[in-house]
């Protein structure tokens, strides 16, 4: 699992409202190849950062019984 930065949300999120595909952050540069794509990472790091991404638990099965055997 990549560790995101609470930097790198919020130089996306300034570069999506401003209509711009490049992005930089940290010393680091990225220039996406559409809106849609830099939203999809936007999105990515919301749901990583609030643990969305989490396995989820496994289920198991109940058993009944009748009290008659």
């Amino acid at each position: 699992m990549t560790s995101w930065s609470g930097t790198e949300l919020a130089a996306l999120k300034r570069a999506y409202a401003s209509g711009t595909l490049r992005v930089s952050y940290d010393g680091k540069s990225v220039e996406y190849g559409s809106a849609e794509d830099l939203l999809s990472r936007i999105r990515t790091i919301e749901r990583e950062l609030a643990g969305e991404n989490k396995a989820l638990p496994i289920a198991g099965f109940a058993g009944f019984r009748r009290g008659n055997s």
